[in-house]
């Protein structure tokens, strides 16, 4: 009788943090038995050029080499070199993974992956010591205290970044325009990411950010929608801002809940790849926790994965202006295979694909409003201002009474809005367009 192991839908690469980058909670079943290799003739001279080298290895290497590390390594380098995001786990780094999507650990909350064998910084995740101490998205780590991270896997780089909670950590990296590698030193921490915040901008428009999808993320996406609801009065919302940026994605399922709540039909993404149950397709069901007000997404290179999973749908679906930067473009599906010896195989199977058909690997989703890198700030209280009007003596009322120069003027801080936020203060404007164009 053939053999059938659970194997599950992952996404993104290894997490620091409460999970290592699982992103799928889809479970499926899949013939692990004999492959049907009658067609194919094996590959004889290769196999020959393989075990010669076994040999050299075994026979003149400087230091003696068990069979099972040439052999492990041998699968390693077989994974890594199909992309960055196949690999081999032998049984205790498959446990890692498994406690990952539910335990809690010490680490520095970065989400990374390979690049020319540096580790590169997909995104920092919200409220962590990565985020805390400047780490930004496309930094490459060259170093992790004083040892280069040049020659090391992935699996080998995150052992080293995690760790006890309270330990410091020296990052060597290298960033994009400046002028020598940065060393910044981090203090390990417990992470605990809260998926959803929420608040008001101002009355009528909400702001909801997702750090992360997790498997309660569309629950507490519901959540916030109701607060700010209640919070306007529990009156509808006029507009809403969803800041998607620097979220490295996360379980597959909470990406189409997130994308379902703003969605009354249609496609929201599917996947195709070579074996059966590689091709899923996710619809949206009849209900708008918004009842059809306009959303600006904003994203940014940070945002990856189940991140452009719902930026894709709701731009191919006109329900949302998506406004920042092109995102990562990690569009690839992974799967957990289970191997005899306690070990897995985590294995690209599919690609993910936007309701009208587009890849999102390696080619991210474009806004349809680009924003470039600015920091907006408010002016030092000058001690004079213009004169107006208003200012000269005895001048002539309005006709309607007093006016009032304060009288609907926005206070930014009391509305909540951080002003220094240029990308949420140009959305915020963009929703008022929208509604005035609407009236």
């Amino acid at each position: 009788m053939q053999k059938k192991k659970a194997i599950f839908i992952l996404s993104l690469s290894i997490m620091l943090g409460v999970f290592l980058g699982v992103c799928g909670s889809v479970f499926a079943e899949r013939d692990n038995g004999a492959a049907a290799t009658d067609a194919e003739s094996l590959p004889y001279e290769e196999l020959r050029t393989f075990t010669d080298i076994f040999g050299l290895i075994k026979r003149d290497y400087v230091e003696p080499v068990s069979d099972k590390k040439l052999l492990e390594d041998a699968i390693r380098g077989m994974l890594s070199g199909l992309d960055p995001h196949s690999a081999y786990l032998v049984p205790e780094e498959y446990q890692e993974l498994k406690e990952g999507t539910t335990g809690q650990f010490g680490g520095l909350g970065i989400e990374v992956t390979m690049e020319n064998g540096f580790i590169k910084v997909v995104s920092p995740i919200d409220d962590t010591p990565a985020q805390k101490a400047g780490i930004k998205t496309g930094d490459l780590i060259i170093k992790l205290d004083d040892i280069p991270v040049k020659g090391m896997s992935l699996t080998d780089a995150v052992k080293k970044m995690r760790g006890e909670p309270g330990s410091k950590i020296v990052l060597t990296i290298v960033r994009e325009g400046a002028e020598a590698p940065l060393k910044l030193t981090l203090t390990r921490a417990i992470i605990k990411v809260k998926s959803v915040k929420s608040r008001m901008l101002e009355k009528g428009f909400g702001y909801i950010r997702i750090s992360s999808f997790q498997s309660g993320t569309g629950d507490a996406l519901k959540e916030a929608l109701a607060a700010l609801k209640k919070e306007n009065g529990g009156n509808k919302l006029k507009g809403l801002v969803l800041d998607l940026r620097n979220n490295p994605g996360g379980v597959l399922n909470a990406a189409v809940e997130v994308s379902d709540a703003f969605l009354k039909s249609g496609l929201i993404v599917y996947t195709e790849g070579r074996i059966e149950n590689s091709e899923m397709r996710f619809n949206a069901s009849p209900d708008d926790l918004i009842d059809g007000a306009p959303i600006v997404v904003l994203i940014n290179a940070g945002s990856a994965s189940a991140s452009e999973i719902v930026a894709g749908a709701l731009q191919d679906q006109k329900r949302a202006v998506i406004m920042g930067e092109k995102s990562f473009g990690k569009g690839s599906v992974q799967t957990i295979l289970p191997i005899s010896n306690g070990a897995a195989v985590k294995l690209t199977t599919a690609r993910y694909y936007t309701p009208s058909g587009r890849s999102i690997q390696a080619e991210g989703i474009e806004p349809d409003i680009t924003l470039a890198r600015v920091k907006l700030e408010t002016l030092d209280k000058a001690d004079f201002t213009p004169i107006k009007e208003a200012d000269l003596s005895h001048h002539l009322q309005n006709g309607k009474g007093s006016s009032d120069e304060k009288k609907g003027g926005l206070d930014k801080e009391k509305e909540g809005l951080d002003v220094e936020d240029y990308a949420v203060h140009e959305a915020l404007n963009l929703l008022k367009g929208m509604n005035v164009f609407k009236k």
